[in-house]
């Protein structure tokens, strides 16, 4: 009883429960579309002993692979930005089954290499989260079960038996091509849809930034094909040379995400104080004449008490929602990034002057007083929350460079704190 009552509440502290409904409706729809599709496609082809032992060799090469790439795979995803799609690397293993295998193998290849990697890779996530990894596993299944019914129909044999081999020609090599291409691209789409509803872009480059990774996903499905035909018509050893493969792929993977890393702050996804810096003597340098440039520094009020009160994650929380909500306020051509902690900095060029910033910065104090972010470990939400505002604008007397805007903003922020804070202050007009 006791059990079933923990289970319960392990369930209702799931943060899916305090996502939008937009949000939480579309999760479980997808989630209910994978459980029918895969049932449906279950059984069009019996299962034979060869292919339980062939189920047997990809799920210990797929246990192998994702032991030896952990490490890298929870650092890939401390680090990864919430608006940039996940690159699974284990299609390998569950487009090798998809090909090689019948459907009901190899969807339990899909949840059995989910559940590994849940189990090993992200423990630190358990039990508020689950029901990403299971989102994720569904989009997947959606693809495969779609990869199915290409392999199916286009097939000469699907799967193809001992005696003929996996590729019969050409014609059956292409229809493998179209069978992965549609399974990544299903899951590819659900994913984005997924991150698009969840934190709305400013434009449709925003939600494809960081989009080029996934030609290392292809890179994946090229490995799984290599892995299907190993499977089937050579000797099962040579997988260990995929396994290999797999490793070196992640460690390219880790490479290009550091280098995202040093434009993207991993916590709110807005750029990082070094590139907000780039980006801001780049559009001062510029500034056209008779046209102003403006420069926001946000300080969020009592960040302390609530790191304090509710630990360091629920402030990451807390700070990654207020980015959101600054994204959301500013314009394409604007660039947010985080100073450092709970301050925030803003440069806003081609504006008209003094009235406009004022303006700017009101809309973005009282876009920060209607978020609530709700805690998954605790039955809280929290709202109120409140920033102060330093401004100042260039050209201006004594103001020529990113540096003399700092000092400004600075310390017209240092006067908003000391005013009673949730407040806007200017720079005085100098010019």
């Amino acid at each position: 009883m006791n059990g079933r009552l923990g289970g319960a509440r392990r369930l209702r502290a799931w943060h899916l429960w305090s996502l939008p409904r937009p949000v939480r409706s579309y999760v479980l729809v997808v989630n209910l579309i994978a459980v029918l599709s895969t049932a449906a496609t279950a059984w069009l082809v019996p299962v034979t002993g060869t292919d339980l032992v062939r189920f047997g060799v990809l799920t210990l090469c797929a246990a192998i692979a994702i032991e030896g790439t952990r490490q890298i795979e929870r650092q890939r995803e401390y680090d990864r930005a919430p608006s940039v799609a996940y690159v699974d690397t284990k299609a390998v293993w569950s487009v090798a089954a998809v090909i090689a295998l019948p459907p009901v193998l190899a969807a339990a290849m899909v949840v059995v290499t989910y559940t590994i990697a849940w189990l090993r890779i992200w423990p630190h996530q358990r039990p508020v989260l689950p029901h990403r990894w299971i989102f994720s596993a569904a989009t997947v299944l959606c693809g495969t079960q779609a990869a199915v019914v290409v392999l199916s129909l286009g097939m000469h044999h699907y799967p193809g038996p001992p005696e003929s081999g996996l590729l019969t020609g050409l014609g059956d090599l292409a229809v493998i091509v179209v069978a992965a291409a549609l399974r990544w691209a299903i899951n590819t789409v659900l994913v984005m849809i997924a991150i698009a509803l969840s934190s709305p872009p400013k434009s449709i480059g925003e939600l494809f930034s960081g989009f080029g990774d996934q030609i290392l996903e292809a890179g994946a499905l090229g490995l799984g094909l290599v892995t299907a035909v190993v499977l089937v018509q050579a000797n099962p050893l040579v997988l260990v040379g995929v396994v290999i493969a797999l490793v070196a792929l992640h460690r390219g993977l880790l490479l290009t995400q550091y280098r995202r890393d040093a434009h993207t702050d991993a916590t709110t996804g807005l750029v990082t104080k070094r590139r907000w810096r780039q980006l801001a003597e780049e559009l001062l340098g510029r500034t056209r004449a008779g046209r102003k440039l403006g420069v926001l520094f946000l300080d969020l009020d009592n960040f302390k008490t609530i790191n304090d009160t509710y630990g360091h994650p629920n402030g990451d929380l807390v700070l990654r929602a207020v980015g959101d909500a600054l994204r959301a306020e500013i314009r394409e051509q604007d660039v947010c990034g985080r100073w450092g902690g709970e301050e925030f900095a803003i440069v806003i060029p081609d504006i008209h002057g003094e009235e406009t910033l004022r303006q700017v910065a009101e809309r973005i104090r009282h876009q920060v007083a209607v978020v609530s972010v709700a805690l998954p470990d605790r039955d809280t939400v929290l709202t109120d929350l409140t920033v102060s505002i330093g401004g100042a604008l260039y050209p201006a007397a004594n103001i020529t460079s990113v540096d003399d805007l700092l000092v400004a903003t600075d310390t017209a922020l240092y006067r908003a704190k000391q005013g009673g804070r949730n407040r806007v202050e200017l720079a005085p007009p100098t010019q």
